[in-house]
Formats: C-alpha cells, structure tokens, sequence
C-alpha cells in the first residue's frame, strides 16, 4: 500500500512540475513577444537548453545555406552588379606619391624613400597628363567592388569589370551623368596612359617599366545600357586581391574638391588610421611624400592654411613649430572626441566630423 501511495504522489509531482514547466516556457515566450517588436516575434521559436531560452530563426529556404551551395564566380566580361557596402584604397599605394595633386601635370613624379628600397617614377604619354588624385576615385570604386566580390563568392575577382556608369557615378559622389560623361573619359584615358617604374613589389624584377593602372577601358552606350568595361593592370590587380591590402575610406572623402585635401586625408589614413590616437610629420616630409610640384614654399603656405581650416573628414590637424621646425600633428578625431568628454576644459574645433 505503501509502495502504490508513493508511485502515485510521484506522479502527480511529476505532472504539477511538467505543467509548470511549460507554463515557464509559455511565460517566456510572451515575455518576448512584448519585447520584441510585431514583426519579428512570430518568426521565433523557443527552444529550452538546460538554464537558459534559446532564440532559434526558423530555417529559411536560401540557397546560400544549402549545403554545397557556391555563389557564381564572376568572370571577364561579366557585368558585375554587386554594389560595394565599404569604399577602399589601396594601402601600399597611399604611402607614396603614385598620382599627381594636380589635373593638368605632365612633368613626372619622381620620389625616392629615406631608406632608398621605395623608388617611384610616374610619368605621362601626351598629349594625356599624368594620372591625379581626382583619376584615382575611380580605382577607389573598382577596388572595393573586387573587395566585395571576395566577400560575397570567396573567391578570386577577373581583372576585366564591366559595371554600370550611374553606380559609378554616384559611389564617387558624381551625380550629374552627362556633365561627368567627358571627364570620366579623360579620366579612364589618363589611368591608362600613365606610366609606371617602381621597386615596389619588384622583388623578382617583373614590373621593370611601362606597365600603368589600366590595360584598356571600353564604354558602351545603348538606349537602355550605358556601361564601362575597366581591365586592371597585372600590377595594380596583384595588388587589390593581396590579403589585407585594402583600406575602408570615409564617403566623405568624395566631397573634398582639393587635391592637397585628399592627399592629407589619405595620409592620414594610412597612418593614424582608426587605432592610433595622433602622428606627426615634418612639412619636409609631407612635401616629399604629396609629389608635389609646387616650390616648398608655396606647399607650406597652402598646407598651413589647410591645417587652419581643419576640415578633413575623421581626424584634426594641428600645426607645430618646434625647433625651428615646422611639423603638422594628425589627431584622430573619435579618440580626441571621448577625451574632451572626459576632459570638459578641453576647447577643439568640431568641424572636422
């Protein structure tokens, strides 16, 4: 008697602590329905793990979570349609003058590193000028696309992208088409018709000379189709698909219409970046690295009042003299900003963001 008393209070535990159980589990689940909004709710399941409420999305029929699934690898001659979510620039190629601050230079670029392993010639075939930093947002464009198919596919991009003119126009902030149409031609034709000679990546003596930013470029232009067909050089692409080799930039950075602007935003970029709190350089050595063809005199001046303006997107510029020395001090501005919080006293310009 005993013995059934017991198996039978048992059971009755066992199904009041069954019922509260679940009655646990459809408390939590309304709990969630009144936190999360409407339109997500009904699309979670509950799931009980020992200790905890595990929010689990219904499986959904996309063929990229198929098993053995691989998106398409784009190929030469594909019209490439993915829309980069992160502009670029090459890291390697911000470091030293590789283009002109100028639209109108013919005279060459020439720039060799304190160290001498670095040597940079660029020069032009006329009647074209000598590729600028203007030219170069168009490489910025291209390399991010690359970026985003290696994202995207896992894979290695072509060399040859043909891509829509208006998406090119308007990743580089470039919104009237038929106004643009004729500079982004004399662009194409000065990234083609530059000429290249560098140590840089020259370790096995392949890229003697005469190798530039583009192979070839081809623009198609229907009623319903208007699109450009861009081949890197071997060099330049090489270049794109190393691992790590790309940096994001600011949308901003589209807006600057001074080619010194640019220079220094780059500059910056590749230096203090968005880990590093400030760097300095000497004017002399921001002079040597811009490739400037203005006397030192003049690339002082107009640098000083760069820095007085202090409008370059992400950092501060400060001008220093020490020593007899004139030095300019890339601050970055997320860092500065937390420290003038911190530090209320602290008066600084926001006009850099």
């Amino acid at each position: 008697m005993k013995q059934f008393l017991a198996r039978f209070f048992g059971g009755l535990a066992k199904r009041f602590g069954e019922q509260e159980e679940k009655e646990e589990i459809l408390s939590q689940k309304n709990l969630i329905k009144e936190i999360l909004p409407p339109s997500t709710s009904p699309a979670l399941e509950v799931k009980k793990i020992p200790n905890a409420i595990e929010l689990k999305e219904p499986d959904k029929k996309s063929p990229k979570k198929q098993e053995g699934f691989r998106p398409k690898k784009p190929k030469d001659g594909d019209i490439i349609t993915i829309n980069p979510k992160d502009i670029r620039d090459v890291m390697e190629l911000m470091e030293v003058p590789f283009v002109a601050l100028s639209k109108n230079r013919t005279a060459p670029i020439i720039y060799e590193s304190p160290c001498g392993r670095s040597k940079v010639k660029i020069s032009c075939h006329p009647p074209y000028y000598v590729a600028s930093i203007y030219d170069w947002d168009i490489i910025l464009f291209v390399a991010s696309k690359m970026q985003e198919i290696i994202n995207t596919s896992k894979d290695i991009p072509p060399r040859t992208l043909i891509v829509p003119r208006h998406e090119l126009l308007k990743s580089i902030n470039k919104y009237d088409a038929n106004k643009q149409q004729k500079d982004l031609k004399s662009s194409l034709n000065r990234l083609k018709s530059t000429l290249i000679e560098t140590t840089i990546r020259n370790e096995d003596g392949r890229y003697d000379a005469g190798f530039g930013f583009l192979d070839s470029w081809g623009y198609t232009e229907r009623k319903d189709v208007k699109e450009i067909k861009i081949t890197l050089s071997q060099w330049l692409y090489d270049g794109i698909c190393q691992k790590g080799s790309l940096l994001k930039v600011r949308p901003e950075y589209f807006n600057l219409t001074s080619g010194l602007k640019k220079f220094l935003y780059r500059t910056a970029r590749k230096h203090v970046g968005v880990q590093n709190e400030s760097w300095t350089f000497s004017v002399d050595n921001l002079y040597e690295k811009s490739g400037s063809e203005q006397d030192l005199r003049k690339f002082k001046h107009d640098l000083k009042r760069v820095v007085k303006e202090n409008n370059i997107p992400g950092y501060i510029l400060k001008w220093v003299e020490k020593n007899g020395q004139s030095y300019v001090l890339f601050i970055n501005a997320r860092k500065e900003v937390k420290k003038m919080i911190l530090e209320p006293n602290e008066q600084l310009s926001l006009s850099f963001l």
